[in-house]
């Protein structure tokens, strides 16, 4: 059987049925990966020796009857701005070439507790500021679908690493567009969650108040899974949400839609509007109504002054976020400098 074929939920469950174990689930991947990811360019950082480990881990107490995580055994990539003890975490830049960090980040410790295998880091746009997965200062990552594409950015390599199936799901980071984007490029799932819905702890910065982890994946129940397991309220990230519980979506996913009112913004459907683009949006909504949603068409008169807000805000906070990277305080330090300030000039300038 081919497992890469597969959804995370059915990984999942053919793992728990023991049709096949965890441990040839993540063969299964590194054979692909290996055999294409050499023109896709999808990961930095493979985690093989680990992951086969901790499958063999897994394969051994559900074999044992013994109570396992809700992802046990299911491979996830992870996207290279997330922190992971003991593995490299890069931003896919050469000042934090060589980090490793003490700590996981809150996403990867839910992702752990549940047993889900991390199979590697992927590529992105250097500190998540692109949207082309060209900026990365090691590797372009290229679209599956189309490898003479670029599969957007800056998750590409989360986004690419699904649409290839060398991961059942992966994990990306969204401050503006950053998932949405390549997972329309790619042809897969992927959405940017509430802010404050998904802890940020271990999330290395770009833009604070915009940033945001969220799940690639296949198909819409996978997202909903990967998202379950993610969200929470934490005590390390003072703008996670406190609410006392949150929603499930697995179980919500075949109640429809009938009854939901949907409000389509008319300064959407402005000037530079693809027509494509525009006829499926139009399509959309007539299936909305078919299903039985009240569709209203809205107005969100600041749409125009957004794209500017953005700019404004992600721009100044990367600018305080990025100045601790001095080969001081962190990442790569020159080796010849005169002072102080020489040694920040040449190592912000070298890396």
């Amino acid at each position: 059987m081919k497992v890469t074929e597969l959804t995370a939920l059915q990984i999942r469950d053919g793992i728990a049925k023991q049709e096949f174990t965890s441990e040839e689930v993540i063969k299964q991947f590194y054979e692909i990966i290996k055999e294409k990811d050499s023109e896709i360019n999808a990961f930095l950082t493979l985690c093989e020796e680990a992951s086969l480990e901790k499958a063999r881990e897994i394969d051994s107490k559900i074999a044992k009857g013994e109570k396992v995580g809700r992802l046990a055994g299911v491979p996830i990539a992870i996207k290279d701005n997330i922190c992971t003890e003991g593995t490299t975490t890069t931003c896919a830049s050469k000042m934090l070439e060589d980090f490793v960090p003490p700590y996981d980040a809150t996403v990867i410790k839910k992702l752990k507790e549940e047993d889900a295998i991390i199979i590697g880091k992927t590529n992105m746009d250097e500190f998540a500021m692109g949207s082309s997965n060209e900026n990365s200062a090691f590797q372009v990552t290229k679209n599956p679908v189309d490898t003479e594409r670029v599969p957007g950015g800056s998750s590409g390599g989360s986004a690419a690493a699904v649409a290839a199936s060398f991961a059942p799901f992966s994990l990306g980071s969204d401050t503006g567009g950053s998932i949405r984007q390549p997972a329309a490029f790619c042809g897969v799932i992927g959405f940017k969650p509430t802010y404050g819905l998904v802890s940020r702890f271990g999330l290395i910065a770009f833009a604070s108040s915009l940033d945001q982890i969220g799940p690639f994946a296949k198909t819409v129940e996978d997202c909903a899974l990967l998202l379950e397991v993610i969200q929470g309220s934490d005590e390390l990230d003072n703008t996670s949400s406190k609410t006392a519980e949150y929603p499930t979506y697995l179980d919500k996913l075949d109640q429809g839609i009938k009854g939901m009112k949907i409000g389509v913004p008319k300064e959407f459907f402005g000037e530079g509007l693809d027509n494509e683009i525009k006829e499926a949006i139009l399509k959309a909504i007539e299936d909305f109504k078919a299903l039985g949603a009240e569709v209203e068409e809205i107005s969100l008169p600041i749409t125009e002054q957004g794209l500017s807000a953005y700019y404004l805000i992600s721009s100044a906070e990367a600018s305080s976020n990025l100045a601790r990277y001095d080969g001081v305080r962190y990442g790569y330090r020159t080796k010849e400098f005169d002072d102080v300030y020489d040694m920040m000039i040449k190592s912000r300038t070298e890396a």
